[in-house]
């Protein structure tokens, strides 16, 4: 089992989150698949009733006064097994928003826990999509995804649940509006025996996908033998580059995920 440095634990049954007298966050929210079938290629598909779970502001108690001075924010999400209709039980999409603290869209950066999942993303949710990737990952794995950039996340493994946590800016927000205009993103990703393959979604013109594993960030000064919340606590400043976007604007303009 992934260690995530927070000491929370997961029940696939409630979907939701345990926290130990070290730690704090809420009961989940969950994202049933009536919110999201816009986003699907087939509307009508059956799937599980729950989607996702997600916990947004979790941590050890001891870092909240000093995560809300940040204005820096971790959320966890489990994702259901199964598929909805041909695709993996995945979350709708969208871009971050223009956050009021930093006046840029911000980035996310995920840790997988547990199970298999794709973060599909693309530069942007306009008729050309500009560079696009699917970013395969397993428990431990991080991924990027830069400011601006539309994506969504899938479970690939529907014979098992997936977990995940991520740091974000505290003040976020979500853009679904060129997403949904689109009927999603440019791929669907479909189930194909044990792989998943991705057709093309013609309300955007076709570029290329490239399909491809984690890659180590060494302009995000990653530290890999160590969870992502414990590099925060190990240094407060660590995630800077989340919370202030635009100080470091040349490094998205080229960003390989």
């Amino acid at each position: 089992m992934f260690i995530n440095g927070i000491g929370i634990d997961y029940d696939f049954n409630s979907m939701e989150f345990i926290y130990n007298k070290e730690s704090f966050g809420p009961e989940t929210e969950k994202r049933r698949l009536d919110d999201i079938r816009k986003s699907l290629k087939d509307s009508n598909c059956d799937g599980p009733e729950v989607v996702y779970s997600i916990a947004m502001d979790i941590g050890n108690i001891e870092d909240r006064d000093d995560l809300i001075s940040r204005n820096l924010l971790y959320g966890a999400c489990i994702y259901s097994g199964g598929k909805m209709g041909d695709e993996p039980v995945r979350s709708q999409g969208h871009i971050h928003a223009v956050s009021k603290s930093c006046n840029y869209s911000t980035g996310e950066l995920y840790e997988i826990w547990y199970g298999e999942a794709i973060i599909f993303m693309q530069e942007t949710a306009k008729d050309n999509p500009g560079r696009v990737f699917a970013v395969k990952g397993k428990a431990g794995d991080v991924i990027f995804v830069p400011p601006g950039w539309a994506h969504y996340t899938c479970n690939s493994n529907p014979k098992e649940n997936m977990v995940f946590g991520a740091w974000c800016v505290r003040d976020f927000g979500f853009d679904y509006d060129d997403v949904r205009e689109r009927n999603g993103l440019s791929y669907f990703p479909i189930i194909k025996g044990k792989d998943i393959n991705f057709i093309h979604n013609d309300k955007y013109e076709e570029v290329q996908l490239i399909i491809k594993s984690p890659r180590k960030y060494e302009e995000l000064n990653l530290d890999y033998t160590k969870s992502i919340y414990d590099q925060y606590r190990d240094d407060k400043n660590k995630f800077d580059f989340i919370i202030n976007p635009l100080k470091y604007k040349k490094l998205w303009e080229s960003f390989i995920p």
